[in-house]
């Protein structure tokens, strides 16, 4: 019996999934709105995605090349990166716009603090918000079938609720917006794929949607909480950005409180901030969150007594 028995230091329980498994399905669940921003916006959205997703990878290798790290292109992040940023832009972005995004969120974001793991906020959206800075035209010109136009959530911004798409539209993606958020359908597809092969769980998606359309109907913003939800990045943010590994809460009880969190500042964002959406913001400001909520939310080791006095 004694030679059944094996010491060995933790962890004890193995998952199947290794994080080139894990961002593989990441892609797969990412593939439905890809196919669907093709589909609405035309070729130049595939181009858009190849610049940055290999933009990503490149800068990624040659990095690690130069300062003599072991290279971990291989285990996808890398795309990830490149493919949630393609998302988050225009169709018509220029081609060096977008490299130069991806240089910033692989380098700056991910790279100098010490790599995938390590970064503090979500690098794709810490480059959406550089290039927003830097190019607010470009990253804010919207077409759809080659004309141009106002997007539903800045239609609602501007009281201009007559205007707004069918449901329809908005459900399916035909609007005007970023490349990968405006197919609810297609991304719905992605949470239910993330959900199956319990890559995320349901709580941060769910709770961050819920609260912003609750909340943006009580701001009294005129839409109803169907359209708040269907229009901009909404969907995109909550299933495959703020549901990020390293930048987000570990327990449950933390992913509640981020969830809840976001969903306040995106709505408060949409009602009295200068952009029509509040995602990008929400998410990255409650990134830097995320100490204190693990701090405050860890759970009890089994066995300890609390100190009084």
């Amino acid at each position: 019996m004694e030679r059944l028995l094996v010491v060995s230091s933790s962890p004890h329980i193995h998952s199947p999934l290794d994080t080139q498994k894990i961002m593989g399905w990441v892609l797969a669940a990412l593939a439905p709105a890809g196919a669907a921003g093709v589909y609405f916006f035309g070729v130049r959205a595939a181009a858009v995605m190849a610049v940055c997703v290999i933009s990503c990878v490149l800068f990624e290798y040659l990095w690690q090349k130069l300062t003599k790290r072991t290279v971990t292109t291989d285990d996808l992040s890398a795309a990830v990166t490149g493919l949630l940023l393609a998302y988050n832009l225009p169709p018509t972005i220029p081609f060096w716009m977008a490299a130069v995004g991806s240089l910033f969120a692989i380098i700056v974001v991910k790279q100098l603090y010490g790599g995938l793991g390590c970064n503090i906020v979500n690098p794709a959206l810490a480059g959406r918000a550089m290039m927003l800075t830097s190019w607010p035209v470009p990253m804010t010109t919207w077409t759809v079938n080659g004309v141009s136009g106002a997007t539903p959530l800045a239609m609602i911004k501007s009281g201009a609720l007559s205007d707004l798409p069918s449901w329809t539209d908005m459900f399916i993606g035909n609007i005007g917006g970023c490349i990968g958020e405006t197919s609810a359908a297609a991304l719905l597809i992605g949470f239910a794929i993330l959900l199956y092969k319990d890559i995320i769980k349901w709580h941060i998606p769910v709770i961050y949607i819920a609260v912003t359309a609750a909340l943006c109907t009580v701001f009294g913003r005129g839409a109803a909480p169907l359209q708040e939800i269907f229009a901009g990045g909404l969907f995109l943010g909550a299933i495959f950005m703020a549901t990020d590994y390293t930048t987000t809460p570990i327990t449950t009880r933390g992913q509640v409180i981020f969830a809840a969190g976001c969903g306040v500042l995106t709505a408060l964002i949409r009602r009295w901030g200068g952009y029509p959406e509040g995602v990008s913001y929400s998410i990255l400001i409650m990134n830097l969150t995320v100490p204190l909520i693990d701090r405050a939310t860890k759970p009890r080791i089994f066995g300890e007594v609390k100190k009084h006095g």
